[in-house]
């Protein structure tokens, strides 16, 4: 699974580089517009290491992020699930929240928390918050009432059990979504960086197209992909081994 993600990546990849080279070659375009295959090498041997910690920089920021917002969509996924006052109170305040897009909320963040940590963090939490939230909702919304049926007629059914019913239902579908949230998280940071961070593999991104500078900007993509498809193939496989365990409890 997770080489499958590796190959598939390179394959998108060098289809991508591919097309860029046609289109210098079809459009005779300088260097200085789309860099030949030896300048995008030579860049890559220069700058891997300092990029490779840059990745790895925005992909911390990037875990804590998702795991932020995975805690806050399970909290407000599991409180919501009821059609309670308080349920929908906290939906519609969820849903809302979501409406301002991010750029519009972005200089707010970055005039109170500043240009560091906190603010890359804060923006990737919320990018990457709600697609789950979704999930979550209609998962913990959706009764099984097969199982619940008959801890409800014995009066054993607590919220405990029935969340636990639910999500053991629907693991791999949680599963899934998780992982798919780790590119929201990594694009979320990647934002926040771009914009007005001084740090991570987006500030790099920046800097290299303020020097018109492709190669590096290629570089930066390359190192992303393939740092990103480890991180999901490790999601998937967690998602995996969690979902035997649990079975066989």
């Amino acid at each position: 699974m997770l080489f499958r993600r590796i190959y598939q990546f390179l394959i998108i990849y060098f289809l991508g580089v591919l097309l860029l080279l046609a289109l210098k070659v079809l459009l005779n375009l300088s260097n200085y517009v789309i860099p030949g295959p030896l300048s995008i090498w030579q860049v890559f041997v220069r700058e891997f290491q300092r990029f490779l910690l840059h990745v790895l920089s925005t992909l911390g920021v990037a875990v804590i992020g998702q795991i932020t917002s995975i805690c806050l969509a399970l909290a407000v996924g599991i409180i919501g699930r009821q059609a309670t006052w308080f349920g929908t109170f906290v939906k519609v305040a969820a849903y809302n929240i979501q409406a301002y897009p991010i750029v519009a909320i972005a200089p707010i963040i970055f005039i109170l928390l500043g240009d560091g940590f906190a603010s890359r963090l804060l923006i990737a939490a919320m990018i990457c918050y709600f697609p789950l939230l979704l999930s979550v909702m209609g998962i913990m919304s959706e009764p099984i009432d097969d199982i619940e049926h008959f801890y409800r007629v014995t009066g054993r059914m607590r919220w405990q059990l029935e969340v636990k019913i639910r999500a053991f239902e629907n693991l791999q579908k949680l599963a899934t979504v998780i992982s798919g949230s780790a590119t929201l998280a990594m694009a979320g940071t990647i934002v926040a960086e771009f914009i007005a961070a001084d740090a991570g593999i987006g500030y790099s991104i920046r800097i290299a197209l303020y020097q018109s500078d492709l190669a590096k900007v290629l570089v930066a993509l390359f190192l992303i992909g393939i740092t990103l498809s480890i991180y999901q193939g490790l999601l998937e496989w967690v998602g995996q081994w969690v979902k035997q365990r649990w079975a066989s409890a």
